[in-house]
């Protein structure tokens, strides 16, 4: 299973024009998305994320502003990825337990590797110490 890790994606244009990113499975996604989402307008204070999935793996991006991106592996190690360019984004694989905080500018686009099922989700930090803690 792959570990969490940047992604750099293509950064085509010039200033003076303009960019364009490109997202392709196979090439920069590890995964061929099935749902892509997107969360914005979240308040500074808020601390979103705070679970793990049994399957989904996920890829984030900041297409504006900034997130702030802590993810837990099952072995205890911290990770923290700061993302604040649109051209760049992380990967979580599914036994990660991560949270993020977001600027006020902040749009998170999200393409993720399963259709929402909330059984995927393990949203309380001691079961997945429990189910990962294992591994």
């Amino acid at each position: 299973m792959l570990a969490p890790h940047l992604i750099d994606f293509s950064k085509l244009g010039e200033p003076d024009i303009g960019f364009i990113s490109v997202a392709e499975e196979g090439r920069t996604l590890p995964f061929v998305p099935k749902r892509t989402f997107w969360t914005y307008y979240t308040p500074e204070t808020i601390v979103r994320g705070r679970h793990a999935h049994y399957k989904t793996e996920q890829v984030l991006v900041a297409l504006s502003g900034r997130i702030i991106v802590v993810i837990e592996r099952p072995d205890g190690e911290l990770l923290s990825f700061r993302l604040d360019s649109p051209h760049q984004g992380v990967y979580i694989p599914p036994n990660s337990w991560h949270t993020m905080q977001y600027s006020e500018t902040a749009i998170q686009l999200t393409f993720a590797s399963e259709l929402y099922n909330e059984a995927d989700y393990i949203r309380s930090y001691e079961l997945f110490r429990e189910v990962w803690g294992k591994k």
